[in-house]
């Protein structure tokens, strides 16, 4: 039986490089993006942040869930053209908060709410949600970026209770959150100007880290939060 992969969130650098990953390690890989890349029936083009695409996404994947080893879900948002990151606490504004809200959380926590409803005391499934470093709450000792951190810190939470609630009712499912680092991405391009050019990752490296982490995690390593060199983040 051929093992299958679900990479959410796939139209972006990192989710295009997963997608090659996992390919050429033999696996069959479908995906989920809010724009379509294409017709094939491997791929649903939905926006995650509507609660309304929670059944959309469930009715989509069902066929494949037999065969579904692990998902990677790596939706999140950092700026748009109007917002960027907070330098202090007069730049956050509610709206902002509630945009960063629906793109860092809200996919990562209805693509579970459509994915739980299949799982069985058998599964296996493995689960990486993309995070950041910036939402460990014991790790910030630098401020700022007030929304991406607190959604962030929200996402991982959501990540440690989803772990807990999966382990009770499928003890070999593996819950987990991963740094992926600093990949030029239209997400990071705003702020990589001035980084260290040993710390930028091409979304090729960025992805074999994450496969990496895929296919050596366990259930023990389920509720954690991990850097992209494996060792882990505290909450």
């Amino acid at each position: 039986m051929q093992k299958t992969v679900l990479v959410a969130g796939s139209h972006g650098g990192i989710g295009k490089a997963l997608v090659d990953a996992f390919s050429s390690k033999g696996c069959e890989v479908i995906t989920i993006s809010r724009r379509q890349s294409n017709d094939s029936p491997n791929h649903l083009c939905v926006d995650m942040s509507d609660p309304q695409n929670i059944d959309v996404i469930r009715e989509w994947i069902k066929p494949h869930m037999p065969e579904v080893m692990g998902i990677v879900n790596c939706a999140g948002v950092l700026h748009s053209d109007h917002y960027k990151p907070e330098k202090n606490l007069g730049q956050v504004t509610d709206e902002w908060l509630e945009k960063s809200m629906m793109g860092n959380v809200l996919p990562h926590l209805h693509l579970a709410q459509a994915v739980g409803p299949l799982l069985t005391s058998q599964s296996c499934l493995k689960w990486i949600s993309l995070s950041a470093k910036v939402g460990s709450i014991e790790d910030n000792n630098l401020g700022g970026w007030y929304s991406y951190r607190m959604t962030k810190a929200a996402l991982n939470m959501l990540i440690k209770t989803l772990s807990i609630e999966w382990q009770r009712r499928a003890k070999n499912c593996v819950v987990v959150a991963m740094h992926p680092g600093t990949t030029p991405s239209s997400l990071s391009d705003p702020f990589t100007t001035n980084w260290p050019k040993e710390k930028l990752y091409t979304p090729s490296v960025t992805a074999n880290r994450i496969l990496t982490q895929f296919e050596t995690m366990d259930a023990s390593h389920s509720g954690h939060l991990f850097h992209h060199d494996g060792s882990v983040i505290p909450w």
